[in-house]
């Protein structure tokens, strides 16, 4: 059955860093443009990072730009989103999606990331 599982959220504090992980099963990782999303409590979902499958390759908003950084690695078929200099305003559920040009998509089941001392 095809699907996405994620791994690699967890508490940590402010200053530190993450990895977070979005593994496909099932189907081809190198065909999906992968975007993290994330959602605090009360907030709406915020796109945090983006990569494509050819061309530019990724995209961020000004929040997480030059802290976050989302990379891709086609033989464990894996998308990872490396999180550096995290504060409390990080902490929120983060969630991978994956889309493909004929419109498959795949969603995360989401990751807890808690930023706190």
């Amino acid at each position: 059955q095809a699907q996405v599982v994620q791994s690699g959220g967890g508490l940590v504090q402010p200053g530190g860093s993450l990895r977070l992980s979005c593994t496909a099963s099932g189907f081809p990782f190198n065909v999906y443009a992968v975007t993290w999303y994330r959602q605090a409590p009360g907030k709406e979902r915020e796109l945090i990072a983006t990569i494509r499958t050819a061309g530019p390759g990724t995209v961020y908003p000004d929040s997480v730009k030059d802290r976050f950084f989302i990379s891709r690695d086609n033989a464990e078929n894996t998308i990872y989103l490396q999180m550096y200099d995290l504060s409390p305003e990080d902490t929120a559920v983060y969630y991978c999606y994956a889309t493909s040009d004929d419109a498959r998509e795949y969603w995360g089941p989401g990751t807890q990331v808690t930023v706190s001392s």
